[in-house]
């Protein structure tokens, strides 16, 4: 079903450390290029004293000082892969940090890992659709240096930091849309990407939790067949039932989450390289952030344009796929 909504401003956030590759090949003990050779990446930013919370922040006012006059913001959801802490939702501990009035916006937290941007994008579209919200803010911040783990080389090169931000309100008389989404989940790859701790079955107070545990990890060789497998069928579905073909996408904005992920799109799901916006030799994959970040950017370099058809489509832990067009 269509939405008439309009992503009226767009925000970013980075910390302020850039690690390069070569000293991530210094710490690990790896020949020199192997980083961006593996994963694409010739270098990331990682925070050190900037938060989920800081950086989020920073992302949601300048999204909302580029949105302008737009109504008052009645909602706000954080779609990280983690939050700042377990309760309450940082989408609540964000509207305090903004000195956003109490009780004029509702705020909660959605998590569907790399996806999480494009699910909330989604829900508030259908808020503001129906009339239950008149503005909208989102925001996706990830944090992960306490998290990744040096023994797998891989994802330890590959993820970055950052933040980014939405605000979303209906179209009024501008041709802006939510087309059509979609979305699919196959558990069988549950254990491909894993983050054990943290949880109720590990919980940080378990003596039997152990420090590993509280790591992430990933399989990236095996999510990559899978999602060879899995994603070009799951398109044919999706522009089967959403009207557009794949020649009608002006800029096809993905979860930049590796080099040979990035190089399926053309490969094997039939877009053109022109076509695929790509930030990730410079930002890594910064997981939840990685779609929203990379639109903002793409809209600031002028690769998005008012009327422009967008494609944001993603994969996830879970195993999960996520696609959604808009008019931009």
């Amino acid at each position: 079903m269509k939405s008439r909504v309009r992503i009226a401003g767009l925000g970013t956030a980075l910390p302020a450390r850039v690690v390069a590759s070569s000293q991530i090949e210094q710490e690990l003990g790896l020949p020199d290029g192997w980083c961006e050779r593996t994963t694409g990446v010739r270098e990331r930013r990682r925070a050190i004293s900037e938060t989920t919370l800081s950086m989020a922040a920073d992302a949601a006012n300048a999204a909302i000082q580029a949105a302008g006059n737009v109504p008052s913001i009645d909602l706000i959801i954080g779609a990280s892969s983690a939050p700042q802490q377990a309760i309450p939702c940082t989408a609540a501990l964000l509207q305090r940090a903004l000195g956003l009035e109490n009780g004029r916006s509702f705020c909660l937290d959605v998590n569907a890992t790399c996806l999480s941007f494009l699910v909330a994008v989604d829900l508030a579209a259908k808020w503001i659709s129906s009339g239950a919200s008149q503005s909208a803010l989102i925001f996706s911040s990830e944090t992960t240096r306490q998290s990744l783990n040096p023994a797998e080389s891989e994802s330890f090169s590959l993820i970055g930091d950052g933040a980014a931000a939405a605000v979303l309100v209906a179209a009024g008389s501008s041709e802006s849309e939510l087309v059509y989404a979609q979305w699919a989940t196959h558990s069988s790859g549950a254990d491909l990407t894993q983050f054990l701790g943290a949880g109720t079955l590990h919980h940080p107070n378990d003596p039997a939790t152990t420090a590993e545990m509280n790591l992430f990890s990933m399989q990236g060789r095996s999510i990559f067949r899978v999602a060879a497998r899995e994603l070009p069928p799951f398109l044919d579905t999706f522009f089967g039932s959403s009207g557009w073909q794949r020649s009608d996408v002006d800029v096809v904005i993905p979860h930049q989450a590796s080099r040979i992920g990035l190089e399926l799109l053309t490969a094997r799901c039939g877009f053109r390289e022109e076509q695929v916006f790509s930030n990730l030799a410079t930002r890594g994959n910064c997981v939840a952030a990685s779609i929203p970040l990379a639109l903002s950017e793409a809209v600031a370099a002028g690769r998005v344009q008012r009327g422009d058809r967008v494609l944001l489509l993603g994969t996830g832990a879970g195993f999960s796929m996520g696609a959604l067009a808009l008019t931009y």
